[in-house]
């Protein structure tokens, strides 16, 4: 069974960048989507960014014009580059994959965000 790995979190002040990445390693079928999700302590985890194997990118109404998510579906990969970071950023990233007909199927372990005011 494969699994999904991210990598990229840490801490910044307000206005800084960070750039997230997430690598599949063994097979996790076929997918044809990954995306990107935040979780803050006593909240469900939420959803930021998508990328899909055809189609345009999907973003949160949050991030928009903030985050840019990329990658390539096929190869397993997603990348996220978050711009503007703001305090209310600040959370762990959690790195998924949709299976055809199966919803967000594998995730990683998540990378924790701190962005400092």
């Amino acid at each position: 069974q494969g699994q999904l790995q991210e990598s990229g979190g840490g801490l910044v002040q307000a206005g800084g960048s960070l750039r997230l990445s997430c690598v599949a390693s063994g097979s996790i079928g076929s997918i044809n989507a990954m995306g990107w999700f935040q979780q803050t302590p006593g909240k469900q985890r939420e959803w930021v960014a998508s990328i899909f194997r055809t189609g345009s990118p999907k973003y949160v109404d949050s991030v928009k014009g903030r985050f840019t998510i990329s990658g390539d579906v096929a190869k397993n990969t997603v990348y996220v580059q978050m711009n503007s970071l703001k305090p209310e950023d600040t959370a762990v990233y959690y790195c998924a994959a949709m299976k055809y007909g199966s919803g967000w199927s594998y995730w990683g372990h998540g990378t924790q965000v701190t962005v400092s005011s």
